[in-house]
């Protein structure tokens, strides 16, 4: 058994820490204004825009969980990661409506779209979702660290070390330092996601080899007996779907490029690069599960498994760049995370709230000391996770109930503040109640489990149709005005004769989504190819990706058998 690291280890490690802090230093030149913090003034390229979407959305704790899960129950346990696989191709259908919001914030959205007092409670929880999510990247890579290096690193000091450095180019950089560091880090997570996999197949005698280790289960793509059945997968899609929308980082993931579709581009198909490397993570768990097998070795915590094969498989040298790939996966998310937070209490608190004649600059500043302070809050909830799965399906089963205000709020212009209230107040009620009562134990993070998730997404549907249905309309104009910008191009270089952008219908990029009722009116399909083709013809070939990815996966589990 190895231990320790080798001084190539050392000298890749901080060669890393070195180069993509002072990139992200340089790039600071190019931040002058709020705005260019907050959005990059909304001019990255579609390249860019991938890189920021998967690795803003590739975080440690995915490959821990989800190699520390197959190690323990099989290859099916991927749907815990790809259960966002089956809704991706709806990113391309959802990613421009926040760049037409035209919108800092999904907290601003909330207000256009039911007032200042919902906006208020979207911005706590989307400041809350920050720190949740930030706590659980940072423990997910303290877990593979520290026993990559044989606890030479503790994890209080990997969680320290990723602070600082990420913190220091996002403080001066904001979003235009996240972004392009984003990039780059995404083809370290590519690198980090593959890295382990030949080593692995010969340390086990490739895949006949893990076939006699391993029980035929092990193999399947679909198992009940993982706990991966049909009713779980689909309410971890419901999850994902309705989630994504209200995950207070999509803005910044789908808005700031230089037009709708580099937005479109970036968000389904940087999401689709996650769901190939995902196949890597199950792979490299089902290695790690024959290995210790094989070598009568045993693991007390199956999300060590990550860990310990970096430990046992790499080189010197490999073993720098692997943690260096790890810091990656996790600075690229917080350093972006930590923007965001500070535009949410900028611009939703700090703005509306305490100095409403706030210069640019004065909002450049709170934005960034806001987004270190909670950054911080951040740092302290790491230290208190104990199982990184459960804390990641958690922070994304929150942003599920919050997400039935922001879906519903896009699909159905009835929908007002009364019905978002009580949506949001029953369906977080409903699933603690439904925990409570089957463990006896009053918990902030309770394992996931699809039951009670998703009676409490049904009621919480139903709270905001009926209450919403038997209480006071909002604004009429206010509302018009909310769905007649998302009518219209966001990226239109000229404005008619009224001043108002074109609408998007006569360049083919009505949005389908939008106002799912008017789909029973006559005119909604009047011109229909003509009006939705940028939907119809990017729907499509996503679910052709998607096709082919599963199709992948399920042949590379029938070598050997």
């Amino acid at each position: 058994m190895k231990s320790g690291f080798h001084w190539l280890d050392t000298v890749v490690l901080v060669g890393y820490f070195i180069g993509i802090t002072g990139f992200g230093l340089w790039l600071m030149r190019r931040v002058k204004t709020s705005d260019s913090f907050f959005r990059g003034e909304r001019k990255f390229k579609w390249w860019i825009m991938m890189g920021q979407a998967f690795g803003t959305g590739t975080h440690a704790e995915n490959f821990v969980a989800q190699t520390g899960a197959t190690f323990q129950t099989g290859f099916s346990t991927i749907w815990y990661q790809w259960k966002n696989m089956l809704i991706t191709p709806f990113y391309w259908l959802l990613a421009p409506w926040y760049r037409r919001s035209e919108r800092t914030t999904i907290g601003e959205m909330v207000e256009d779209r039911y007032g200042r007092g919902m906006a208020v409670v979207y911005s706590i929880f989307a400041i809350g979702f920050f720190v949740f999510s930030q706590g659980v990247m940072l423990q997910g890579a303290a877990k593979v660290i520290s026993v990559a290096t044989s606890n030479l690193i503790s994890p209080t000091g990997v969680v320290i070390a990723m602070t600082v450095a990420f913190i220091l180019y996002s403080f001066f950089g904001g979003l235009v330092a996240s972004a392009y560091a984003d990039f780059i880090q995404a083809m370290m997570i590519i690198i980090l996601s593959m890295l382990l996999i030949p080593s692995g197949l010969h340390a086990v005698g490739g895949f006949s080899g893990m076939r006699e280790a391993l029980p035929p289960d092990f193999f399947k793509l679909f198992s009940s007996a993982s706990g991966m059945g049909g009713f779980t997968i689909a309410m971890l899609a419901v999850n994902g779907i309705v989630g994504i929308t209200a995950q207070p980082h999509m803005l910044s993931m789908c808005a700031t490029g230089n037009t709708e579709r580099a937005g479109r581009v970036g968000q389904t198909y940087g999401s689709l690069v996650k769901r190939i490397v995902t196949i890597g993570w199950a792979l490299t768990g089902l290695i790690v599960a024959a290995l210790v097998i094989k070598r009568g070795v045993n693991l007390p915590d199956p999300e060590q498994a990550f860990g310990y094969a970096s430990r046992e498989l790499l080189f010197p040298g490999l073993t720098g760049l692997m943690v260096a790939c790890v810091l990656a996966a996790n600075m690229s998310s917080c350093s972006n995370f930590m923007v965001n937070t500070g535009a949410l209490f900028t611009k939703n608190f700090y703005y509306k709230y305490i100095n409403t004649k706030a210069s640019d600059n004065q909002l450049l500043w709170m934005g960034r000391y806001s987004g270190f302070a909670l950054t911080i809050l951040g740092v302290l909830f790491a230290l208190t996770v104990k199982n990184v799965l459960q804390g990641f399906l958690f922070t994304e089963t929150i942003a599920a109930f919050m997400g039935i205000i922001v879906l519903g709020g896009i699909l159905w212009k009835r929908a007002n503040r009364y019905g978002a209230y009580l949506a949001v107040i029953i369906s977080f009620g409903l699933y603690y109640l439904l925990n409570f009562m089957a463990t006896d134990q009053l918990l902030i993070v309770y394992k996931w489990q699809p039951a009670p998730f998703g009676w409490a997404m049904l009621a919480g549907f139903s709270a905001l149709i009926l209450v919403s249905l038997l209480t006071k309309p909002e604004d009429e104009k206010r509302i018009e005005e909310f769905f007649d910008n998302m009518n219209r191009l966001s990226d239109a270089d000229k404005r008619g004769a009224d001043g108002k952008k074109p609408l998007a219908g006569e360049y083919g990029q009505d949005l389908i989504f939008l106002d799912a009722p008017g789909w029973f009116t006559a005119g909604r399909w009047k011109g229909f190819w003509r009006r939705y083709k940028e939907d119809v013809v990017g729907f499509f070939l996503a679910w052709g990706m998607v096709g082919i990815l599963i199709l992948v996966a399920w042949g590379l589990m029938q070598i050997g058998g």
